[in-house]
């Protein structure tokens, strides 16, 4: 996938106010527009316009597409650096693609790169909270104005630990907020917010939480906050847990003659170290399981430990002769003997 570079495709630099931008893509979609534009590639030219103009004319996504950074070039191989969108709110209109007020609407067919980055899956409910953490009243509401509009909701993506799907946590976090000063230039804004990590939260999963949207007008109901979880990266140094649906694994290392032999071992997982007993006759790949001690939930997952053999290095004369000797005694042995 290719990185578009959209402040070189509007000719407009990085710095560039709402209004600059506005009257680029006037000047630009005039000259490209198909029906009378006599460059040859108008229509491919016309339809990167309106893409870049989709993100560069919306705050939000013109923030967003910012921090990518400004080292990228057009046409670069491309791909989303990690958690690059974590911790920004914005209107849950959706990344989706709108018109962009031209007449023909090429927008419905953006690119790839832009689908990546914008196109937003709202992913699964999974509790509602109020302001202040708590579920959402169930209380009778005053009457509205006839003129009430409620307020929209927001979205931002969080990430959360492992260890706090499986015991639930209280957690606050910093939440940026693009927004538009009086320049026209594109700014972000920060605040604080605190809630409720429910036991048994899944990646994609999301935290509702009532009321921290934007403010409704004439009465009317403020919006509600969506927080979408994703599971932080292991630290380095750290057991690399990977998650499938409720179901958890780890890759095992396991010396040869554990595998072998049989052993007793101390292994890792996310609620802390248990005694694991090493079948002898163990292969790579064998997968040992315990079952429900995966994520939480009406029916929790199982945790399984998936084992690699690992051999220790042959990087000194003497465990060079112990491997020399360890070939003489299994010369009859061949890893591939199975192979056609």
């Amino acid at each position: 996938m290719e990185y578009k570079d959209y402040y070189k495709i509007m000719g407009v630099a990085r710095d560039a106010s709402a209004d600059d931008i506005k009257r680029a893509h006037r000047k630009l979609a005039r000259k490209y527009h198909p029906d009378v534009s006599k460059e040859k590639n108008a229509e491919v030219l016309f339809k990167d316009l309106s893409e870049a103009y989709e993100v560069l004319r919306d705050p939000e996504k013109r923030a967003a597409y910012d921090r990518l950074g400004s080292s990228w070039r057009a046409g670069q191989d491309f791909r989303a650096p990690p958690d690059w969108d974590m911790g920004t709110e914005h209107a849950r209109r959706g990344f989706g693609r709108k018109s962009t007020g031209t007449k023909t609407d090429f927008d419905a067919d953006f690119s790839d790169f832009f689908d990546t980055l914008f196109r937003q899956d709202l992913g699964q409910g999974f509790r509602t909270q109020g302001a202040d953490g708590s579920r959402r009243s169930t209380a009778k509401k005053p009457a509205r104005s006839a003129f009430a509009v409620a307020g929209q909701d927001h979205q931002a993506k969080i990430g959360i630990d492992l260890e706090d799907a499986y015991s639930g946590a209280s957690k606050t976090v910093t939440l940026r907020v693009p927004q538009v000063d009086a320049q026209g230039q594109v700014r972000e804004s920060s605040h604080q917010i605190s809630f409720d990590i429910p036991r048994g939260i899944r990646p994609g999963q999301r935290i509702r939480l009532a009321g921290q949207g934007s403010p409704g007008t004439d009465g009317g109901p403020a919006g509600d906050l969506y927080l979408e979880v994703e599971f932080r990266p292991r630290p380095a140094g750290k057991p690399a847990f990977q998650i499938d649906k409720h179901d958890v694994y780890l890759d095992l290392p396991v010396a040869p003659w554990e595998a072998a032999l049989g052993a007793s071992i101390e292994a890792p997982t996310p609620t802390g170290p248990v005694e694991l007993t090493i079948p002898p006759g163990s292969q790579a790949g064998r997968k040992l399981r315990l079952r429900g001690r995966g994520i939480p939930g009406s029916t929790p997952g199982d945790f399984y430990f998936v084992l690699k053999i690992t051999p220790p290095p042959a990087d000194n004369e003497p465990a060079q002769s112990f491997y020399k000797r360890m070939a003489d005694q299994f010369k009859g042995f061949n890893p591939r003997a199975g192979w056609q």
